[in-house]
């Protein structure tokens, strides 16, 4: 499925710079241990470095380091990032250098400047300084026992400035001994072929060092032009997990590791490792406390997430159609829609993905759902209420309970404040209930009243609980008469779900998604049941033999 066009045992060195570089994000902010739990599971993927930090610029960095040194690293090398020397100081006496001596890791990464601009206007010092600065940080790290990498900061602008200049900044970092030279693209601004004519040039100057690429995405090509250096023969790329970092982010790691391995042919990762990049990435977002991309490439949770019927239909007969890899390579899975937009075939693979048998003909519930959705509803993110009408077509399904009517009340009471109040009725069986409830609002106050009136006669309905409660309201002109969407998520037994609803009446919609949340949790309930008792029957089985 792959398009490997290129020699399969070529090697690219993979630099994770989330905890230093993507922690520049705004909005982004690691505690020491967060810092410490991402960078061990970095090491876990196989990625070959972890820049932990600055050691010089905050505790927090510094810190990370003297608990990186107790640790054991099975794949990665940790590295501590720092600049060169400043100017008129010699590396011996320089803080910053001894910072990173101090932090003790196998490897420092030094930034110098590469843009005659940055040495004129920021450093205020002459070329030929910042090349001494340049030649002789790497050099007195290297003397300490330390491997050097060099990033090039602004490597791109600055042969794009003065390429002769940019170049002799990297031979010198190069004749000091430097591992490898890291082109910056620091403004990310560059294009594809900005990078590739920089790297044949830096080739042609430096035949022999191994060379490197750090993009960043203000264009939306880090993970382009990061690819773009790898054609080159760049052996190492430095980039992001989710591509997080400052301004729009740096390239993303999440893309750039399975292009490598699945399309360029070349290995980032020990074997069999990229099957853990989707794991990997929702663990760094749920540590990092921002929400996943769903729509990233790879990783997203609709990166292989198909909506329109014709394809759908396509996708049943070869899931090729419409698919560029297995989404089981970076551990995805693929995922059928449900919407106005399906077919048939959306429905019976969600069927056969809920485990149902639905049956050849499928088109009164396509239909059913065309309606609702013209009508408010939206089924994308409710499979749980798809997978209802699904089962209530079904001969033997009988519904757990059936709503007769129901009061909602909200009123102020002197002395009292706000008072919620609701009463339902309800058929179970042949039987009849008939309760009452207070509550925060008028959707608690129903929930409440249901609660009591099924937890002593249905089985498992306590075990249900309401974990979400989302309200959209989906015109913007008909103020206090607008249609209203409600969804909720539920859960049983580690398990979740959503459900939808949709009127001009909030209660009623919230009633649509609430009772085929509570129907669909009690089947689940139900299913749990009889597995557990498949699972106890086996075991019975095996002790009296």
């Amino acid at each position: 499925m792959a398009d490997t066009t290129t020699d399969t045992t070529r090697r690219v060195d993979i630099y994770d710079t989330t905890l230093r570089d993507g922690t520049q994000r705004e909005g982004l902010s690691l505690s020491l241990d967060d810092k410490l739990r991402i960078a061990q599971r970095l090491d876990q993927l196989g990625v070959a470095f972890i820049e932990g930090g600055w050691p010089g610029s905050n505790p927090k960095d510094a810190g990370f380091f003297d608990r990186a040194r107790e640790m054991t690293w099975t794949t990665a090398a940790v590295a501590a990032f720092g600049s060169t020397a400043r100017v008129g100081k010699r590396p011996e006496e320089d803080a910053n250098i001894h910072a990173l001596l101090d932090a003790e890791t196998p490897v420092c990464t030094v930034v110098g400047k590469s843009w005659t601009l940055h040495v004129s206007d920021v450093l205020r010092t002459d070329e030929r300084e910042n090349l001494r600065l340049i030649e002789e940080s790497v050099a007195y790290l290297l003397s300490q026992g330390r491997r050097v990498v060099y990033d090039a900061e602004h490597f791109f602008d600055g042969f794009a400035a003065d390429p002769d200049y940019a170049l002799e900044t990297l031979a010198a970092a190069a004749r000091a001994g430097a591992e490898v030279l890291v082109l910056c693209d620091t403004n990310g601004g560059r294009l594809p072929w900005d990078i590739e004519e920089a790297f044949r040039s830096v080739r042609a100057r430096l035949p022999e060092t191994p060379l490197g690429m750090h993009a960043h995405n203000d264009g939306e090509l880090g993970v382009a032009n990061s690819l773009a250096a790898v054609r080159q023969g760049a052996v190492h790329v430095q980039g992001t997990m989710n591509g997080y970092g400052e301004r729009c982010g740096n390239a993303n790691l999440c893309s750039i590791m399975p292009d490598l391995e699945l399309k360029m042919g070349a290995q980032c990762l020990p074997d069999g490792r990229l099957a853990e990049v989707f794991d990997t990435a929702h663990f760094v977002a749920e540590v990092a406390n921002l929400p996943p991309d769903d729509h990233a490439a790879y990783v997203g949770r609709s990166a292989f997430a198909h909506k329109g019927g014709i394809h759908v239909a396509a996708m049943r007969r070869n899931p090729l159609s419409y698919q560029h890899i297995d989404p089981e390579l970076v551990g995805n899975e693929m995922r059928i829609v449900v919407s106005e937009l399906s077919g048939r075939g959306n429905l019976l693979s969600k069927a056969e993905e809920l485990g149902m048998e639905a049956g050849g003909d499928v088109a009164d519930v396509l239909a059913r759902i065309k309606e609702l959705e013209a009508r408010g509803f939206s089924f994308e993110a409710a499979e749980a209420s798809v997978a209802m009408m699904l089962h209530r077509r079904e001969e033997e399904y009988k519904a757990p309970f059936e709503l007769i009517d129901y009061t909602s009340i909200v009123e102020h009471r002197h002395g009292r404040g706000m008072v919620t109040e609701a009463t339902i009725k309800v058929r179970v069986g042949e039987d009849v209930y008939h309760t009452a409830s207070e509550g925060n609002g008028p959707v608690d106050a129903l929930y409440r009243a249901l609660s009591k009136a099924l937890s002593p006669v249905v089985d498992g309905f306590d075990e249900v609980k309401l974990a979400d409660y989302k309200v959209r309201i989906l015109d913007g002109v008909n103020g206090t008469a607008a249609t209203t969407r409600v969804l909720v998520d539920m859960t049983l037994d580690g398990e979740r779900w959503s459900t939808v609803g949709a009127s001009a009446n909030i209660i009623e919609a919230s009633w649509q998604a609430v009772s085929d949340g509570i129907e669909y949790g009690l089947l689940v309930h139900k299913r749990g049941a009889g597995t557990a008792r498949a699972h106890a029957e086996e075991a019975l089985q095996r002790t009296t033999r």
